[in-house]
């Protein structure tokens, strides 16, 4: 069975931290290019970042550059976002998204169906 299954969401204040987790089974992650993707309260999906199959290229939305971090550890299974600097707008589900591919491709679409797989999200609040 294929499941990804994200952690770390929480309440926040601004200006402070979190790290999201996304563990991976029931598929060859590492042949997988990796998303985050969020939804705010009201508000359509919103592509946040994505890494491509090896870890060695990240991309970001401008709306978090430079306050977000990717990373992935194929070994682990694990897809993770560090979150620094955060912000009220940053207030959403976050969920995490795999797409079959190899190499150097990475994806920035916010849409669920491009996805092969897709998790059931973590609630990221921030609020002081």
């Amino acid at each position: 069975e294929v499941q990804l299954v994200e952690s770390g969401g929480g309440l926040v204040q601004p200006g402070g931290s979190l790290r999201l987790s996304c563990a991976a089974s029931g598929f060859t992650f590492s042949s997988y290019a990796m998303s985050w993707v969020r939804q705010a309260p009201g508000k359509e999906l919103e592509w946040v970042s994505g890494i491509n199959s090896g870890g060695g290229i990240a991309v970001y939305a401008d709306s978090v550059k430079g306050r977000f971090t990717i990373s992935r550890d194929n070994a682990k299974n694990t897809l993770y976002l560090q979150m620094n600097s955060l912000e009220p707008e940053d207030t959403a589900v976050y969920y995490c998204a795999a797409r079959s591919s190899l190499g150097s491709l990475y994806y920035t679409t916010n849409r669920r169906d491009e996805y092969d797989y897709w998790g059931q999200g973590t609630q990221v609040t921030v609020s002081s």
